[in-house]
Protein backbone atom coordinates (compact mmCIF):
# COMPACT_ATOMS: atom_id res chain seq x y z
CA UNK A 1 0.00 0.00 0.00
CA UNK A 2 2.91 2.51 0.96
CA UNK A 3 4.60 1.16 -2.57
CA UNK A 4 1.05 2.21 -5.17
CA UNK A 5 1.34 5.74 -2.65
CA UNK A 6 4.22 6.60 -3.16
CA UNK A 7 4.31 5.70 -6.59
CA UNK A 8 1.10 7.95 -7.00
CA UNK A 9 2.87 10.78 -5.14
CA UNK A 10 6.20 10.36 -7.71
CA UNK A 11 3.69 10.09 -10.78
CA UNK A 12 1.77 13.33 -9.37
CA UNK A 13 4.82 15.33 -8.91
CA UNK A 14 6.09 14.24 -12.55
CA UNK A 15 3.42 14.97 -14.52
CA UNK A 16 0.55 15.96 -12.16
CA UNK A 17 1.64 19.40 -12.30
CA UNK A 18 1.93 19.59 -15.98
CA UNK A 19 -1.32 18.63 -16.54
CA UNK A 20 -3.20 20.92 -13.99
CA UNK A 21 -1.36 23.75 -15.95
CA UNK A 22 -2.40 22.55 -19.58
CA UNK A 23 -5.85 21.52 -18.26
CA UNK A 24 -7.22 24.56 -16.50
CA UNK A 25 -11.08 23.15 -16.26
CA UNK A 26 -10.02 19.34 -15.00
CA UNK A 27 -10.84 18.46 -11.36
CA UNK A 28 -10.79 15.13 -10.06
CA UNK A 29 -9.51 13.58 -7.47
CA UNK A 30 -5.69 13.95 -6.78
CA UNK A 31 -4.83 9.84 -6.40
CA UNK A 32 -6.64 6.79 -7.71
CA UNK A 33 -8.58 8.23 -10.71
CA UNK A 34 -6.46 8.20 -13.53
CA UNK A 35 -2.72 8.03 -13.88
CA UNK A 36 -0.99 11.36 -14.58
CA UNK A 37 1.61 9.87 -16.67
CA UNK A 38 -0.98 8.29 -19.17
CA UNK A 39 -3.07 11.56 -19.29
CA UNK A 40 0.23 13.23 -19.95
CA UNK A 41 0.99 10.81 -23.12
CA UNK A 42 -2.50 9.52 -24.00
CA UNK A 43 -4.16 12.46 -23.73
CA UNK A 44 -2.05 15.78 -23.78
CA UNK A 45 0.49 15.00 -26.44
CA UNK A 46 -2.20 14.06 -28.74
CA UNK A 47 -3.95 17.39 -27.68
CA UNK A 48 -1.30 19.74 -27.37
CA UNK A 49 1.18 18.79 -29.63
CA UNK A 50 -0.60 17.15 -32.81
CA UNK A 51 -3.76 19.75 -31.65
CA UNK A 52 -6.52 17.12 -31.71
CA UNK A 53 -8.89 19.17 -29.42
CA UNK A 54 -5.97 21.65 -28.63
CA UNK A 55 -8.39 24.33 -27.69
CA UNK A 56 -10.14 22.34 -25.17
CA UNK A 57 -9.46 23.30 -21.47
CA UNK A 58 -9.74 19.30 -20.17
CA UNK A 59 -8.80 15.77 -21.19
CA UNK A 60 -9.98 14.28 -24.59
CA UNK A 61 -9.35 10.70 -25.66
CA UNK A 62 -7.69 11.06 -29.53
CA UNK A 63 -10.30 9.17 -30.62
CA UNK A 64 -13.21 11.38 -29.72
CA UNK A 65 -13.76 15.01 -31.38
CA UNK A 66 -14.99 18.22 -29.86
CA UNK A 67 -16.75 20.41 -32.02
CA UNK A 68 -16.91 24.43 -30.58
CA UNK A 69 -15.99 23.43 -27.00
CA UNK A 70 -15.90 27.33 -26.43
CA UNK A 71 -19.98 26.67 -26.22
CA UNK A 72 -19.59 24.39 -23.50
CA UNK A 73 -20.20 24.94 -19.52
CA UNK A 74 -19.40 22.20 -17.44
CA UNK A 75 -18.73 21.80 -13.99
CA UNK A 76 -16.26 19.52 -11.55
CA UNK A 77 -15.55 15.72 -12.01
CA UNK A 78 -16.57 15.84 -15.76
CA UNK A 79 -14.61 15.68 -18.83
CA UNK A 80 -16.68 15.03 -21.72
CA UNK A 81 -14.81 13.50 -24.42
CA UNK A 82 -12.78 11.88 -22.36
CA UNK A 83 -13.62 8.39 -23.56
CA UNK A 84 -12.97 6.89 -26.70
CA UNK A 85 -15.24 7.84 -30.02
CA UNK A 86 -17.32 10.26 -28.64
CA UNK A 87 -18.35 13.18 -30.66
CA UNK A 88 -19.63 16.37 -29.15
CA UNK A 89 -21.37 19.38 -31.42
CA UNK A 90 -21.69 22.30 -29.10
CA UNK A 91 -22.80 24.52 -32.15
CA UNK A 92 -25.94 25.53 -29.73
CA UNK A 93 -24.12 25.68 -26.24
CA UNK A 94 -24.10 22.52 -24.06
CA UNK A 95 -24.49 23.33 -19.89
CA UNK A 96 -23.17 20.09 -18.03
CA UNK A 97 -23.32 19.74 -14.97
CA UNK A 98 -20.51 18.22 -11.94
CA UNK A 99 -20.26 14.98 -11.74
CA UNK A 100 -21.13 13.60 -15.03
CA UNK A 101 -19.84 10.58 -17.13
CA UNK A 102 -20.09 9.64 -20.69
CA UNK A 103 -19.94 6.06 -22.61
CA UNK A 104 -17.71 5.55 -25.01
CA UNK A 105 -19.48 6.34 -28.34
CA UNK A 106 -21.42 8.85 -26.90
CA UNK A 107 -22.93 11.95 -29.25
CA UNK A 108 -24.27 14.93 -28.10
CA UNK A 109 -25.43 16.72 -31.10
CA UNK A 110 -26.19 20.66 -29.91
CA UNK A 111 -27.43 21.78 -33.95
CA UNK A 112 -29.02 19.96 -37.15
CA UNK A 113 -28.34 21.63 -40.68
CA UNK A 114 -31.35 23.36 -41.53
CA UNK A 115 -33.44 21.26 -43.71
CA UNK A 116 -33.81 24.44 -46.41
CA UNK A 117 -30.21 24.89 -46.43
CA UNK A 118 -27.96 22.21 -45.77
CA UNK A 119 -25.05 24.59 -45.40
CA UNK A 120 -26.89 26.17 -42.31
CA UNK A 121 -27.32 25.18 -38.97
CA UNK A 122 -30.66 25.11 -37.14
CA UNK A 123 -30.51 27.57 -33.65
CA UNK A 124 -32.12 26.42 -31.05
CA UNK A 125 -31.93 26.46 -26.71
CA UNK A 126 -28.65 24.71 -25.40
CA UNK A 127 -29.02 21.13 -24.19
CA UNK A 128 -28.92 21.14 -20.90
CA UNK A 129 -27.04 18.26 -18.37
CA UNK A 130 -27.68 18.03 -14.68
CA UNK A 131 -25.37 16.98 -11.83
CA UNK A 132 -25.04 13.02 -11.24
CA UNK A 133 -25.72 11.73 -14.64
CA UNK A 134 -24.44 8.92 -16.32
CA UNK A 135 -24.91 8.56 -20.30
CA UNK A 136 -24.36 5.12 -21.19
CA UNK A 137 -22.31 4.04 -23.68
CA UNK A 138 -23.54 4.83 -27.90
CA UNK A 139 -26.24 6.69 -26.98
CA UNK A 140 -27.19 10.32 -28.44
CA UNK A 141 -28.67 13.42 -26.93
CA UNK A 142 -30.44 15.67 -29.70
CA UNK A 143 -31.05 19.51 -29.79
CA UNK A 144 -32.51 21.43 -26.94
CA UNK A 145 -32.87 18.35 -25.01
CA UNK A 146 -32.86 18.95 -20.86
CA UNK A 147 -31.53 15.53 -18.75
CA UNK A 148 -32.08 16.30 -15.08
CA UNK A 149 -30.41 15.31 -11.85
CA UNK A 150 -29.09 12.02 -11.10
CA UNK A 151 -30.12 10.50 -13.94
CA UNK A 152 -28.64 7.18 -16.14
CA UNK A 153 -29.35 6.96 -19.75
CA UNK A 154 -29.08 3.61 -20.76
CA UNK A 155 -26.46 2.45 -23.71
CA UNK A 156 -27.45 3.05 -27.07
CA UNK A 157 -30.54 5.62 -26.33
CA UNK A 158 -31.47 8.00 -28.30
CA UNK A 159 -32.47 11.27 -26.44
CA UNK A 160 -34.66 13.32 -28.29
CA UNK A 161 -37.06 14.91 -25.35
CA UNK A 162 -36.29 16.17 -21.83
CA UNK A 163 -35.90 13.77 -19.07
CA UNK A 164 -36.82 14.25 -15.20
CA UNK A 165 -34.91 14.17 -12.48
CA UNK A 166 -33.82 10.68 -10.30
CA UNK A 167 -34.86 8.47 -12.68
CA UNK A 168 -33.57 5.66 -15.17
CA UNK A 169 -34.06 6.07 -18.92
CA UNK A 170 -33.19 3.57 -21.92
CA UNK A 171 -34.34 3.52 -25.13
CA UNK A 172 -35.32 4.89 -28.62
CA UNK A 173 -36.67 7.22 -28.37
CA UNK A 174 -35.35 7.66 -24.96
CA UNK A 175 -38.27 6.99 -22.11
CA UNK A 176 -37.98 6.49 -18.35
CA UNK A 177 -38.51 3.59 -17.03
CA UNK A 178 -37.58 3.38 -12.99
CA UNK A 179 -37.39 5.75 -10.41
CA UNK A 180 -33.76 6.24 -9.50
CA UNK A 181 -32.82 6.13 -5.97
CA UNK A 182 -30.69 9.33 -4.40
CA UNK A 183 -27.00 9.56 -5.29
CA UNK A 184 -24.94 8.83 -1.98
CA UNK A 185 -21.14 9.27 -3.29
CA UNK A 186 -19.54 11.91 -0.35
CA UNK A 187 -17.79 14.22 -2.40
CA UNK A 188 -16.37 16.30 0.52
CA UNK A 189 -13.99 13.85 1.49
CA UNK A 190 -12.14 13.97 -2.10
CA UNK A 191 -8.64 15.39 -2.24
CA UNK A 192 -8.69 16.78 -5.35
CA UNK A 193 -5.74 17.36 -7.87
CA UNK A 194 -5.72 21.38 -7.16
CA UNK A 195 -8.22 23.83 -5.48
CA UNK A 196 -11.95 23.50 -6.09
CA UNK A 197 -13.45 27.40 -6.81
CA UNK A 198 -16.03 28.35 -4.62
CA UNK A 199 -18.95 28.18 -6.86
CA UNK A 200 -19.04 24.24 -6.55
CA UNK A 201 -18.50 24.48 -2.77
CA UNK A 202 -22.69 23.46 -2.34
CA UNK A 203 -22.29 20.86 -4.84
CA UNK A 204 -19.26 19.56 -2.70
CA UNK A 205 -21.52 19.41 0.66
Amino acid sequence: MRKTTLLNRIDFLLFGWIVNLVYPEYYRPKYGYQKYYILFFHYLIPQKLFRLNGSVKWPVHFTSKISSPENITKGIICDPGDNPSIYIQANNGIIIGSNVGFGAGTKIISSIHSHKNHSEHDKTSPIIIGDNVFVGANSVILPSVHIGDNVVIGAGSIVIKDIPSNCIAVGNPCKVIKIKDAYLEDFSTIIFNKEIPKIYSDFLK
